[in-house]
């Protein structure tokens, strides 16, 4: 089967990228591939109102790669794909072929249906890089978390691409402090806000309570 025009530019594009030299401050650090464009509610974030890992990686200060000429002037950065193991496999094998040498230091791949198959193939070839999967859907569960022995993938809960890109800042975090302040203050924002409910719950009264919150 030939490859349209389009696919082969895309793939060549990714091929020379790996090729460059580059900086790991020009390169980015995060990368995010889909299915579909149908999986973005749930991979960037939106669907009835969860946040995904769009919204996480921004809330921690990371800015979207779209041009690498004229990379962001954020010290941490992601980029966006759409990559379907089944209608393209070619671009899929490329991605995860190319990633490490693109710069990318950790994946977040998400996939729908039964058939989930992106997040775990691209565990495979990206190997020893970390990816971690997302199912999209509730179906998709078992499709992305069974890979056998010694073919690691870590992978969220279904529609979770928050804690995906949280664990993804997490593993670079080991490697750059200011990510681990980062994550430490957004924990402490979490605790603070608890603490705030659960004391206005107890200084109300839960009928009060109740009737504020409605």
């Amino acid at each position: 089967m030939t490859r349209s025009q389009a696919l082969q530019e895309l793939v060549d594009e990714l091929e020379a990228e790996a090729q460059r030299d580059r900086s790991d401050e020009a390169t980015p650090d995060v990368g995010i591939i889909m299915g579909s464009d149908s999986d973005l509610d749930v991979m960037m974030g939106s669907e009835e109102g969860r946040p995904g890992a769009y919204d996480a990686l921004t809330e921690l200060g990371f800015a979207e790669t779209t041009d690498l000429e004229d990379p962001p002037e954020a010290r941490f950065t992601f980029e966006t794909y759409v990559v379907s193991a089944h209608r393209t496999p070619e671009l899929m094998y490329t991605y995860a072929e190319t990633a490490a040498d693109r710069g990318l230091e950790v994946v977040i791949a998400g996939a729908g249906g039964k058939s989930a198959d992106l997040p775990n193939m691209t565990a495979s070839i990206a190997y020893p890089l970390p990816v971690v999967g997302v199912p999209v859907q509730e179906k998709s569960v078992a499709s992305v978390i069974g890979m056998p022995q010694g073919a690691p993938i870590t992978a969220v809960d279904a529609g979770k691409s928050f804690n995906a890109a949280l664990t993804a800042v997490q593993i670079l975090a080991r490697k750059h402090p200011e990510l681990d302040e980062r994550l430490q203050a957004y924990h402490n924002e979490l605790q603070t806000e608890v603490a705030h409910v659960s004391r206005e719950l107890h200084e109300l009264g839960t009928p009060a309570f109740e009737d504020e919150r409605g």
